[in-house]
């Protein structure tokens, strides 16, 4: 199995994108996901510093994937997304189907992003069609949806593309044209101050009863726990899984990938450090899955 980073979820500060993307350099990761995916007013970096760093990490041996906006609204948002598709050289991930359509027009393959919502095989092979080569599914798609979908691709001549899923992060489950940060800072979206920069891990959302809840993140909202899919590593290669997805954080992050990379060569399954998924059992999302002793 091969460990992708994917994109970042967060606004950080320039210094402190650079300074990551550098340490990432010398991580062993396969693949790293570039660009903003969550709101287009995130602006520390241009499409150009995207597009240097993708050299920069390319020249270090890392496959470099450019990521799309989930949300596409502007067409200001769509000329970034015709630069990106059209940059001749980086495959794209395709958050969106405008993404989609401009790699279908211009015969450009791409990764189909978490946010496209599949969820039958029909449209996977519609996709496929498009020219999608890896599939990330959405967070809430567990492990007997793959199966029933790989099931009727095959039935009807088909094939499951690779897939890659997100093993370590917080879960992002929703998108919105609104900005929920700004609206908790009572600002409007339009003079939101670029508040998002001030949370680099997310807004957290409690209950009234003081329980954590979820994360609120610009436009997107996110579950409160970083999700641990290690112990679970043999199932995901058994059910296809190709490629496990880890989500960057400001801390840490070098022993969120030893972890990964000892889970997978390990004969038993690791000591999980984060939550649990539920979804990948079919439940909710926050369900509790049995707990995995120590090696």
């Amino acid at each position: 199995m091969k460990l992708s980073l994917g994109p970042l979820q967060y606004f950080w500060p320039r210094e402190q994108t650079l300074a990551f993307y550098g340490r990432v350099a010398s991580m062993p990761v396969d693949i790293v996901y570039l660009g903003e995916t969550v709101c287009s007013k995130r602006r520390e970096l241009r499409t150009a510093d995207w597009l240097a760093l993708a050299d920069e990490l390319a020249s270090a041996g890392k496959e470099v994937v450019l990521s799309t906006l989930a949300l596409v609204e502007a067409e200001s948002e769509l000329g970034v997304l015709r630069s990106l598709v059209g940059n001749g050289r980086f495959l794209v991930e395709a958050n969106d189907l405008s993404a989609v359509q401009l790699c279908r027009e211009q015969g450009v393959p791409f990764v189909g992003g978490p946010s496209l919502n599949v969820y039958n095989h029909r449209a996977l092979a519609m996709l496929q069609e498009d020219g999608m080569q890896r599939w990330v599914p959405g967070v809430e798609q567990g492990q007997l949806l793959l199966h029933e979908i790989r099931a009727m691709l095959e039935a009807s001549g088909g094939r499951m593309p690779p897939l890659e899923m997100l093993a370590w992060g917080r879960l992002p489950l929703a998108y919105s044209a609104r900005c929920f940060t700004a609206r908790a800072l009572d600002l409007p979206k339009d003079q939101c101050g670029f508040r998002c920069i001030e949370h680099p891990h997310g807004l957290p959302l409690a209950t009234r009863e003081g329980e954590p809840f979820m994360t609120i993140n610009g436009i997107q909202v996110q579950g409160a726990e970083i999700v641990d899919m290690a112990p679970e590593c043999a199932e995901l290669a058994a059910s296809g899984v190709e490629v496990l997805r880890l989500a960057p954080q400001a801390g840490g992050m070098d022993e969120v990938v030893a972890h990964f990379r000892a889970a997978i060569g390990a004969q038993e399954p690791v000591q999980r450090r984060g939550a649990a998924n539920g979804y990948w059992r079919g439940g909710p999302g926050k369900a509790a899955l049995p707990a995995v002793p120590a090696a």
